[in-house]
């Protein structure tokens, strides 16, 4: 008799009596607590269907392997074997075990990152939802309602995060409606232009060259001096300035005091610009953000857009002649293209050369032309419809610090460290270059008039000159001292009919040049 478990002869038999199969009894009871079935049929079985079979004692043989020496060694190397085999047997188990649960692992991983993919995308269709909404026509009752912001205490709601093949932002464009709007803008401007007049009110020669310092604001620390850019509100008469102690200020030159203060940059201001029918301030830093602030009634401004599809440093901002769109520039090689209401990116466009990045940009007064200075001394200008470089000016030294076009729609005027040079636009060529300062001083400002008539370069001091014909002479009218004694200024600008000329350098003072009694009837 042979138990059905172990294949030898059991010292306590006993027999199912469903399968009536022999089995040794420690065995198959230790088995039935286990799995309550029979091992070899797999049928139920418990301990009343177990029969003990009453045998007579029988004293085993010695197995013929453990008879001699030489046998017992090789049983014992037979069960070494064995162990090994087994052994190697649980490490495979173990390596695909390992296996299967870093694919679970990975598994894992995918399904989250989908789930974050498909939250995104309906984090940005109730976004693009939200902004043709604003876009439809309003009721007339709701028609004088600002338009409604995607932003919630300052901050963007939803980020442009949609991402190409290429790794880089989708942006939706710039649609057939908004190149209809700044076509229509550009006819408008360029029939205007034609029968452009002097303004009988503009700062005559004799008066520009009397100028003197009229007042000295300090409008940002002193720990972190350092005015970087100003705009003027040539309607309202208001200063923006941009300091390298991370703040903007609105200053109210009539009143003498400063408006606002808009705090919320992170690093120096770098540039500021007014929108010139509505009471917006848009601010570009080294943070890499752009931010729009809104003005109230108080004259406080707050904080409307975070903008943050720069990856560098934001250089310059301008803004268009509908007051509808701005571009920024940066030092990661691209300009945006902004809608200003919703503070939608609409195009980014990048420079194909990676080391240049850009330092300076302006519209033309048409608005279908971009001007663009760079790091790497080059003047690109742009077809803003097809975002298509259309020229490019070379022979400047140094980075290109500013850009400037004319009133009169055809003169350039860029500054960089050989100083500022002229260019023809309808012939696209340099026809003129100033160099007032010497091979170490860079000339970090320059700036037109809004009538087209003088022309303001600040470096190591300020100088106008009076605008002329391409071969006719520039003169310079007037040089004013840096009175900060920094030896920098950093940005010129002229104030309505170029009554006066405001002038931000490297220590906080805002510094106003005018003659005093024009300054004293304007205040009246």
């Amino acid at each position: 008799m042979i138990c059905s478990i172990s294949g030898e002869a059991p010292e306590e038999p006993v027999v199912s009596k469903k399968s009536g199969l022999l089995f040794e009894k420690r065995l198959i009871e230790r088995h039935i607590l286990d799995y309550e079935k029979c091992p070899v049929t797999g049928e139920t079985l418990t301990m009343d269907d177990l029969v003990p079979i009453k045998t007579g004692k029988v004293v085993k043989p010695r197995p013929v392997q453990a008879a001699s020496i030489p046998g017992m060694l090789g049983m014992f190397q037979n069960e070494w074997d064995a162990l090994v085999l087994s052994a190697f047997a649980s490490e495979q188990q173990l390596h695909t075990t390992r296996q299967e649960l870093s694919h679970c692992l990975y598994q894992h991983d995918s399904a989250c990152r989908v789930i974050a993919r498909l939250k995104k995308e309906l984090d940005e269709t109730k976004t693009m939802l939200a902004h043709l909404e604003r876009q439809a026509p309003m009721p007339a009752s709701t028609a004088m309602i600002p338009n409604a912001s995607p932003l919630s205490n300052g901050k963007r709601a939803a980020e442009d995060d949609e991402l190409g093949p290429d790794g880089k932002k989708i942006r939706q464009g710039i649609s057939a409606r908004i190149i209809t709007e700044l076509t229509d803008c550009n006819a408008a401007l360029s029939q205007q232009r034609k029968k452009r007049q002097i303004p009988s009110s503009l700062a005559p020669l004799d008066a520009v060259e009397r100028y003197t310092q009229l007042n000295s604001y300090p409008l940002h620390k002193t720990n972190k001096a350092g005015i970087l850019s100003i705009d003027i509100h040539q309607s309202k008469d208001l200063i923006a300035t941009g300091g390298v102690d991370t703040n903007a200020v609105v200053f109210n030159r009539s009143l003498g005091e400063i408006s606002s203060t808009l705090s919320g940059h992170s690093k120096k201001v770098t540039c500021v610009k007014f929108v010139a029918d509505g009471e917006l301030v848009v601010s570009g830093s080294a943070d890499k953000t752009v931010r729009v602030w809104q003005g109230s009634e108080n004259g406080n401004y707050d904080c409307k857009h975070i903008l943050k599809d720069h990856t560098a440093e934001v250089q310059a901002v301008t803004v268009h002649a509908t007051n509808n769109y701005f571009v920024t520039a940066s030092l990661d090689n691209s300009w945006c293209f902004y809608e200003l209401s919703s503070g939608l990116c609409l195009a980014q466009v990048e420079d194909s050369s990676p080391s240049e990045g850009y330092t300076s940009a302006a519209f033309h007064p048409d608005g279908l032309i971009l001007g663009t200075g760079t790091s790497g001394a080059v003047v690109k200008i742009w077809d803003v419809k097809s975002q298509a470089n259309v020229a490019r000016f070379d022979g400047h030294v140094g980075a290109v610090t500013a850009i400037s076009f004319s009133e009169n729609g055809y003169f350039l005027a860029t500054a960089a460290q050989d100083g500022v040079k002229l260019w023809d636009l309808r012939k696209l060529r340099n026809f003129r270059t100033f160099s007032p300062y010497d091979e170490n001083t860079p000339t970090q400002s320059v700036e037109f008039d809004h009538s087209g008539s003088y022309l303001a370069i600040g470096g190591s001091d300020i100088r106008v000159y009076q605008v002329a014909s391409v071969k006719a002479e520039w003169n310079c009218i007037k040089t004013f001292p840096d009175l900060s004694g920094t030896g920098k200024i950093n940005s010129v600008r002229f104030g309505p009919d170029a009554k006066y000329i405001a002038v931000g350098s490297m220590d906080r003072n805002l510094r106003l040049f005018g003659l005093p009694g024009e300054d004293l009837e304007q205040e009246s």
